[in-house]
């Protein structure tokens, strides 16, 4: 009776720390998420909000946007001061690297100066938080022996790696949107420069008025606009908004937009050129996906249906069998 009550104590024990452990893993690792977001998507002055809604024309519509994106508290302020120190480690070694990465951190939409140093931050994190969670978990559950300090490995590596995975999966889906999207931005592009307003003003307009059906390229082009406003020379903002989305269509685009340009030819015939190609080439995507339909419902039907087929056939002439051969 004793021995069973000691054994009693002892699983109740592990359970309450085996309860302990999961609930720190929880928090660290919400806590970290919570951290990578204030270090991506988080406005950090009012200076920064100010500029940001000069950049965007979609918050001078909202009453308040600087309020709304100076929201900041202690813990954030901290978050960001920690940022250098957790990305020094993992800084690229050349300018060539450094410069690909922002590139790709353009691609998925994160083109703030800081987005570099807040990425490489926050796969240090990751990878910090999966080495500590292993550890937790190693030592409740199977301790150093059998090869136990593989898990912290395996789970530091997964997490180190996932931001990367997300970043990838991020870039995607916007490229995507910009490529279905911009066809209808380039057919107002057209109308505004037919009605007699240049390439700013027409790039603005469709900034403003297409603001909630294509947001992706209204920030793509009232980025364009703030650039030229600032008096950066089209040529180079062209260029640069190709090289922002990562769509080989708009930088396209930016080649006949930049050779209009230097030869004077009309940038309305040319977007109106440019927008059909685009028509075309998304019409014959929605083909080929549709085609593609027939092959990828093969594996479905061997899996799901053709089993439960099978057994509705010949189940009951299997049941038939069995009751024969056991008379």
């Amino acid at each position: 009776m004793d021995k069973r009550g000691l054994l009693f104590q002892d699983n109740s024990f592990d359970t309450y720390e085996f309860r302990i452990v999961l609930n720190s893993i929880f928090v660290a690792v919400t806590a970290g998420f919570w951290t990578a977001s204030n270090l991506l998507f988080r406005r950090t002055t009012r200076t920064s909000a100010r500029l940001e809604a000069l950049r965007n024309p979609l918050l001078r519509q909202r009453r308040d946007p600087v309020l709304s994106a100076a929201r900041m508290n202690a813990m954030s302020t901290l978050v960001e001061k920690a940022a250098p120190a957790l990305s020094r480690a993992l800084e690229p070694k050349s300018e060539s690297e450094q410069s690909l990465l922002r590139v790709r951190l353009a691609n998925a939409g994160f083109s703030r100066p800081n987005a570099v140093r807040n990425f490489l931050a926050i796969k240090s994190l990751c990878l910090g938080l999966g080495v500590l969670a292993g550890f937790s978990w190693m030592s409740m559950r199977s301790g150093w022996a059998n090869n136990g300090w593989m898990l912290p490995v395996v789970v530091g590596s997964v997490l180190f790696y996932a931001p990367e995975v997300i970043l990838a999966i991020i870039r995607s889906g916007r490229q995507e949107k910009i490529f279905l999207q911009l066809p209808d931005a380039l057919d107002l592009l057209v109308v505004c420069v037919e009605a007699g307003l240049g390439l700013d003003q027409g790039m603005r307009r469709v900034a403003e008025e297409m603001s909630q059906g294509a947001p992706e390229v209204c920030e793509e082009l009232s980025t364009a606009n703030m650039q030229l406003q600032m008096g950066k020379p089209r040529r180079e903002v062209l260029h640069d908004f190709g090289v922002r989305t990562g769509v080989d269509d708009v930088k396209g685009l930016a080649a006949i937009l930049i050779q209009a340009d230097r030869f004077g030819s009309s940038i309305g015939q040319a977007l109106r050129v440019h927008s059909e190609t685009m028509r075309v080439k998304r019409r014959q995507l929605a083909e080929e996906k549709a085609q593609q339909t027939a092959v990828k419902m093969i594996f479905p039907l061997v899996l799901f249906i053709f089993p439960g087929i099978f057994v509705v056939l010949v189940g009951p002439a299997a049941l038939q069998l069995m009751n024969n051969l056991i008379e």
